[in-house]
Order: C-alpha cells, then structure tokens, then sequence
C-alpha cells in the first residue's frame, strides 16, 4: 500500500499494562490473605512485584491440609518440620494473626520455635489446636511473653505457672478446650486480664480447687466441666451463659440454683445443656429471691418433663425471667404417671404468674406425652403476645399425629396472634393452626 508521503508507515500495536503487578500493595495483600498459605508461595511466580510478597503477610494459617500428602504419619511430621522451617527463614515482618491446626500429628515439632518466632513479631490473635493423641504439648515460658495477645485460642496443651506472669493487658477472648491447667493459673489468668469480654472453658474433669472467675467486663461465657469447680464471683456484664455439665456422675447436690444466678444482674442470654446438675439440690424455691429482668433468650437442650426436680427448676427460672422472649426445649422421653411432675405444670399453678414478653416458643423432640401438652397448654395460655409456638416431635405413627394436633387445636390461646407450628422431619409442614 502507497502512502502520500511515498514512505511505508508502520503501526507498532502498545502492549496492555501488567494489571498484576500495578495492583494497590493493599489489594494484593488481602489477596493473598484470603488464599491458603501454599497458594500464597506459590504467587512469587506471578511477576517481580508479587515475589515474595508473601513474606510479609501478617496473617499465616497452617492446617493439616498443607502437608497430609500420604497417611503416613512420618511423612505427615516431616512435610510439617519443612514448611514452618520455611516460615522462620523466609517470612519477615510482623505476623498479626496466627492459626495451627495438626490434629493428626503424633508429635508436634518446632512448635517451640514458632512460639519463639510469634513472640518476637507483635502476636495478637492466635489459635493453636494441637493433637489429641499422645501426650499434651507444653507452652513454652516465651508464650508469656506474647503481651500483644488479643484473641487467645488454646486446644489440647498444657499450661505451666510461670514465676513472674503479670497477665494479658490487651486479651479480649480467651477460648481454653482440654487444656491441663491449675486451678490457680487459671484464675490469675483470667483476673489479670483486665480488658477479656469472651470466655470459653471445656474443661475435662474437676479441677484441683473451685476458680473463682473475676472479669469486670466479661460478656460472653461458655463453660463446660463441672459446675462446683466454678464460682462467678465477679461478672456484672456477663450477658450470655452457655453451661454444660460433664459430670453427671458426681453428685449435683452442692450447686444451688439462687447462688448460681445472684450475680447475672445484666444475664439476656441462658443456654443451658440440660437441667439433671440441680436434680440433687435440695428443695428449690418456687422463685428466685430476686428477677433477672434482661433475661430475653432461654434455651435447654435436654429436660425431663417427668422429673419433678428438673421441671420444678426450669419453672423457677420461667419465673424469675419476667421479660423473656424466646424459649426453647428439647424434651427427652418422659413417663406419663408422674403425677407431682403434672401438677407443678398444671395452668392454675401459675395463677399469679404471666409470661407477658413470651413472644416464641420452640419445643423439639415431643411425642405428644401428658406433660409435653400439660406444658403446652400453660405457655399458651399464660402468654398474651406469643407470635409463634413451634413443635418439631419425634416421628411417630400418623394416627398418633392426628391425635396430637388435634388435642392442640383444643387447647387455649391468650394470645389472638399465636399460631401452631407442628413440623415434621423431612415432610410437609402440618401448621400453621
């Protein structure tokens, strides 16, 4: 082709602009926080500016997934050795967050050298799960020595008193599951954290002493374990409780209900696992001595409607919760014949008593038993706002459902808006009615 100037002219296509390497350092760094640790490493190869961009990251999370190439536990216990050697040499910068996960490791391996290496580089938030088979791993003294810790989660390993432990300034949640601990580190751990707000304890066996928990700012406590090994001395703010009691063999008698209640002034959340821990407690009062008026939330995971201790104690806190909102029950198989355990559930027994919050109510694992629909029958009747009541039962024979429900449509409402749900597992929902 002729050009009017007589001269071939060339047309040179511009090459588009490397879109990788000309991403924000703060983009690339949330991408490859968001990628697993190998994706990450992997990423050198990207461009110049993406090479070892990874040594900088303050996020590292190392899962069994990294390494279980094969079943066999040696390669397992090498490959882990080789990649958080390769973390100690290579990485620098400050690490923020740190996560371990090695269930299936029958020894744990340079952990001692990662501690070491957290300490050094500003640990805030740090998650160790460690394995359950074989003995339990020992913290370090340097692991005391992390004074940055926010967030602390500790699985499977043993904690040792050491002589000068001032505490964790700056812990807001501490979550502790099968760890070996004295009573007494346990205690100072928590009173020497002056900032914690969440607690978890899942605590195999009794301790050695009762811990008497103080955290002025505690909100948030999950305990499981023996409940005489724990005294709430302290918690004005503790607005959710979850408790589960592991040992069912020993005795409940010690635990009294008013004693374990009188400090949750500010208590809107209870989850408790079942109600067989104040079985043994003596008489239990009608009511507690006082009102715990932000409690909105009650949730029991297990209670036996024909054992008059256990009934007698849930009324007792349906009582003592004026403004609850939302219940929940799961009910195990109850017998019939009881007839203390009927009476206590009986409408006329509550003739001063008004659930005027009572909004839902939740009831899984029925199968239509005296003292299930005794127990419906009063929640119906004594709550002038109930929105909703839903019952998921047991599977049971069609004849029986159709008896069930039609015994429920007999049955009094307070409330002009409260409907019956009663839903079946994995069929049709039979409500509202």
């Amino acid at each position: 082709m002729m050009y009017p100037t007589g001269k071939r002219q060339y047309r040179y296509r511009t090459l588009p602009p490397d879109i990788l390497s000309n991403l924000p350092r703060k983009v690339i760094d949330e991408i490859l926080m968001c990628l697993p640790l190998r994706d990450a490493v992997r990423t050198s190869i990207l461009s110049k500016r993406w090479r070892y961009k990874w040594r900088r990251l303050p996020q590292l999370t190392l899962e069994h997934t990294l390494w279980k190439k094969e079943e066999n536990i040696t390669d397992l216990t090498s490959n882990f050795s080789e990649i958080v050697s390769h973390i100690l040499v290579y990485h620098a910068g400050p690490v923020k967050k740190f996560s371990l996960c090695i269930p299936y490791l029958d020894r744990c391996s340079n952990i001692d050298s990662l501690i070491n290496f957290l300490s050094r580089n500003g640990i805030q938030h740090l998650v160790l799960r460690l394995p359950i088979r074989g003995s339990s791993y020992e913290l370090p003294p340097l692991f005391f020595t992390c004074f940055q810790l926010r967030h602390l989660t500790l699985h499977n390993c043993s904690i040792h008193h050491p002589p000068h432990f001032k505490g964790f300034d700056w812990l807001i949640s501490l979550e502790l599951r099968d760890v070996t601990i004295s009573s007494m580190l346990l205690e100072r751990l928590i009173s020497r954290s002056p900032l914690l707000e969440q607690l978890v304890l899942h605590i195999s066996g009794a301790l050695s002493n009762v811990i008497k928990i103080s955290a002025p700012v505690l909100r948030s406590f999950d305990y499981t374990g023996n409940i005489r090994s724990v005294f709430l001395k302290n918690v004005p703010l503790l607005a959710k409780f979850s408790l589960s009691h592991r040992e069912y063999h020993v005795a409940a008698g010690n635990c009294n209900i008013v004693k374990l209640f009188e400090s949750f002034s500010a208590l809107e959340h209870l989850h408790l696992n079942d109600m067989s821990f104040v079985a043994g407690a003596g008489e239990i009062p009608t009511r507690l001595p006082f009102n715990l008026n932000c409690v909105k939330h009650l949730c029991i995971s297990s209670i036996y409607l024909s054992d008059l201790g256990e009934v007698s104690c849930a009324l007792c806190l349906i009582r003592s919760f004026p403004y609850l909102q939302y219940m929940e029950m799961k009910v195990e198989a109850s017998d019939d014949n009881d007839i203390p355990a009927l009476e206590s559930l009986d409408v006329e027994s509550f003739s001063d008593v008004t659930f005027n919050h009572l909004r839902e109510v939740k009831l899984i694992q029925t199968n239509g038993t005296i003292p299930e629909m005794q127990l419906m029958k009063l929640l119906l009747a004594k709550s002038p706002r109930l929105v909703r009541m839903l019952i998921e039962p047991c599977l049971v024979e069609e004849s029986a459902t159709v008896k069930i429900l039609a015994e429920l449509t007999k049955l009094k409402r307070a409330s002009p808006k409260a409907e019956v749900v009663y839903k079946l597992d994995k069929r049709p929902n039979l409500g509202p009615f």
